[in-house]
C-alpha cells in the first residue's frame, strides 16, 4: 500500500475507532468528537476541557446540523487541519 492510502486507511480506522460508541455507529456524537480530538490530535488542540470550544468545534463541523458529525464533516476538519499546518512548515522554513 502506498502513504497516500496508508493515510487514508488510518484517517477510516480512526474515525471508527471512536463512532458509535453513542448512537449511529457512522457519525461522532459531541463526547465522541471530544475523545477524538483529545486523544488524536492533542498535540494541535490540546486536551479539550473548554465545553465553549468543543461547542464551537463541533457546531461548526456539523454542516448539516444534524447534531453528529459524519465521516465528510470529520475528513473536512483533518484536510483543513492539515492545510495549516502545511501553511505553518512553509512559512518557518522561509
Amino acid at each position: 500500500m502506498s502513504q497516500v492510502q496508508q493515510a487514508m486507511a488510518m484517517l477510516i480506522t480512526t474515525f471508527h475507532k471512536y463512532s458509535g460508541k453513542e448512537g449511529d455507529k457512522f457519525t461522532l456524537s459531541k463526547a465522541e468528537l471530544k475523545d477524538l480530538l483529545s486523544n488524536e490530535l492533542g498535540d494541535i488542540f490540546g486536551k479539550t476541557t473548554d465545553q465553549k470550544a468543543l461547542d464551537k468545534i463541533f457546531k461548526d463541523l456539523d454542516a448539516n446540523a444534524d447534531g453528529t458529525v459524519d465521516f465528510q464533516e470529520y475528513v473536512t476538519l483533518v484536510a483543513c487541519l492539515t492545510m495549516l499546518c502545511n501553511e505553518f512548515f512553509q512559512k518557518s522554513s522561509k
